[in-house]
């Protein structure tokens, strides 16, 4: 009688001991899934801040209509050239090295198809630098037939725009959207666009607009007399 009773007390603490380790694996089971979720710690290296005047995803502006990158006046009887609300001492001769004696008046001067060329041939060696006549945001870059390699910039009134064409490269980091300081370099004067080879200078343009999102129309006005005062 006495065996049997120790026999079956000896069963039952063996069962006990079975389901307490039956639970204990449980235990140990979930602790294990639930840690193996916990996103592992990012050890890399923090993303620099946007920079001043940019965006960290700068929405692109529209492309001008083709053939229609800069304002034109077909019409060789110019009208009165806009008022210019510029100094004459304001703006920096957008390419590195060159004199305001340097300069060659060349806005009236004819084109093609009828044109009337309503910008500046500025002279200069290619790869030599072209810096932002004034200071600004790059609204728009962009690449045409006609104009190759091109900038455009809006001046600090919203309603003035500079434009650099025939580069042969932009200045590294230059994004659209980003404030250029006067001075700075932007580009590099180039021969791209309808410019025969070799023949190496930097197109520059200003026009003043009523509506920034259409930044290629405007009215014309002479650089050269805002550069050789």
């Amino acid at each position: 009688m006495w065996l049997t009773i120790k026999h079956a007390l000896i069963i039952v603490a063996a069962f006990a001991l079975l389901l307490l380790v039956f639970r204990l694996g449980i235990y140990v089971r979930r602790i294990t899934e639930s840690t193996s979720h916990v996103p592992a710690e990012d050890h890399s290296s923090p993303q620099a801040s946007p920079e001043i005047g940019s965006s960290p995803i700068a929405p692109s502006r529209p492309a001008p209509p083709v053939g229609q990158e800069t304002p034109e006046n077909r019409d060789m009887a110019r009208p009165a050239e806009t008022p210019v609300m510029i100094k004459s001492d304001a703006l920096t001769i957008p390419v590195a090295g060159v004199r305001p004696e340097q300069l060659r008046d060349t806005f009236n001067e004819a084109r093609s198809e009828g044109r009337t060329h309503n910008a500046l041939d500025i002279m200069a060696s290619c790869g030599t630098p072209t810096v932002a006549a004034t200071a600004g945001k790059i609204i728009k870059l962009f690449q045409s037939a006609r104009g190759g390699i091109t900038i455009y910039q809006l001046g600090a009134d919203n309603r003035t725009v500079y434009y650099y064409a025939h580069l042969a490269r932009y200045a590294d980091g230059l994004t659209e959207g980003r404030f250029a300081r006067q001075g700075e370099v932007i580009g590099y004067v180039g021969d791209t666009g309808n410019v025969a080879p070799g023949g190496c200078h930097l197109h520059f343009a200003i026009w003043i607009v009523t509506d920034p999102k259409r930044y290629w129309d405007g009215e014309n006005i002479n650089p050269y007399p805002l550069l050789r005062p």
